[in-house]
């Protein structure tokens, strides 16, 4: 069974595919929700409430969500790295390609990155230039930058910086983030 409907969240409508009760696709629109569209599965139904319970501050409600993604075996390795990055933490685009045995497959990651087709549970948007930049995002940098304020991951990131310039202490990521 393939189910395809909208859920509304503070930074615009995703659309969510669900294919036998794991996530296929989530896509960004910038279109307004009016009313949310009926959800018949129970899976589906677990999912988007997961989801809105991620934006309203249970970030590990994103863990429980089965993904099913179809992409080549490169890209489902990279995808499944990305489920690895913890709430809170950022990974520059050469160390995902470290981690999954590809020590110069930068690019490749960043591509398979980019193609992920279930951003936010798979989150695309923890991956960062290896200059500490924010880098592209398929639905745009200010959503990219919204999940990662969320997560407390910008802050973790001003005080890893901080650290590295003064030579100070840094106080965990967590500290910041939302319970």
């Amino acid at each position: 069974m393939i189910e395809t409907f909208a859920v509304a969240t503070p930074i615009g409508a995703v659309t969510l595919t669900v294919r036998d009760g794991n996530l296929a696709k989530l896509a960004f629109s910038d279109d307004r929700v009016k009313a949310e569209d009926p959800i018949q599965s129970p899976a589906a139904r677990a999912i988007a409430g997961r989801l809105r319970d991620y934006f309203d501050g249970a970030l590990d409600a994103l863990d429980a969500i089965p993904v099913a993604a179809e992409g080549t075996p490169f890209q489902k390795r990279v995808w499944r790295a990305l489920r690895e990055i913890p709430v809170g933490e950022t990974v520059a685009y050469g160390e995902l390609a470290r981690r999954i045995g590809r020590p110069g497959a930068a690019r490749a990651v960043a591509r398979a990155n980019a193609t992920n087709p279930v951003a936010v549970v798979v989150p695309c948007h923890r991956v960062i230039g290896d200059d500490d930049k924010l880098r592209g995002y398929a639905f745009g940098l200010s959503r990219k930058e919204w999940l990662l304020a969320h997560e407390g991951a910008l802050v973790a990131r001003t005080a890893a910086r901080s650290k590295r310039s003064t030579g100070a202490a840094v106080s965990p990521a967590h500290s910041a983030r939302r319970a």
